[in-house]
């Protein structure tokens, strides 16, 4: 049996560059503020090999278009966009319940990872959330960019704060720096 094949390209955002990789089928398997061979590695880390072809942006591609066309809109001004975007990722029950509880997180606002974890039902599994957030391969479509420290300090970001600072302003209206 041959290996899955993922079909990556990067879009231009007013955060920077966004490098997307989906099936087939369209489901977003990993997203992020990073190259595509480093999104590809962290996949492959955690789902195993996968043949990767990586495609231009505008290529036409099907199974890009759903993922694209949300950036789009959410670069417009429809903030909702990316939440209605199909996402898989690898990841034991309690984390894909703090996942879901992740991407209902209103744009414009923030939880702490107490509230997160609180949401995913496991209230005293703080720590658990903030791995989950950390482990998040499909950001911004799965957004912990919106999960902040008890307090409103940032706290971590993957792809680095400035990046989830930006992400912040645009969704409160504000622009970017």
């Amino acid at each position: 049996m041959s290996p899955e094949t993922i079909i990556a390209t990067t879009v231009t955002t007013a955060v920077g560059p966004l490098s997307v990789l989906v099936s087939p089928d369209g489901v977003v398997r990993a997203a992020g503020f990073a190259s595509v061979p480093t999104m590809a590695a962290r996949l492959e880390q955690a789902s195993g090999p996968f043949e990767l072809r990586e495609v231009g942006a505008d290529s036409g591609d099907p199974a890009l278009a759903e993922a694209v066309d949300a950036l789009h809109a959410y670069a417009a001004g429809d903030l909702d966009a990316l939440g209605r975007v199909r996402v898989s990722q690898p990841g034991g029950p309690f984390m894909q319940d703090v996942w879901v509880a992740m991407r209902k997180i209103a744009p414009g606002s923030t939880a702490t990872y107490a509230e997160l974890a609180a949401a995913a039902g496991r209230p005293t599994a703080v720590r658990a959330a903030g791995s989950a957030c950390a482990r998040n391969l499909v950001a911004p479509f799965v957004p912990c960019h919106r999960v902040v420290r008890t307090g409103g300090g940032l706290g971590g970001y993957y792809y680095g704060l400035d990046v989830k600072r930006s992400l912040l302003q645009v969704e409160k209206g504000s622009a970017v720096e």
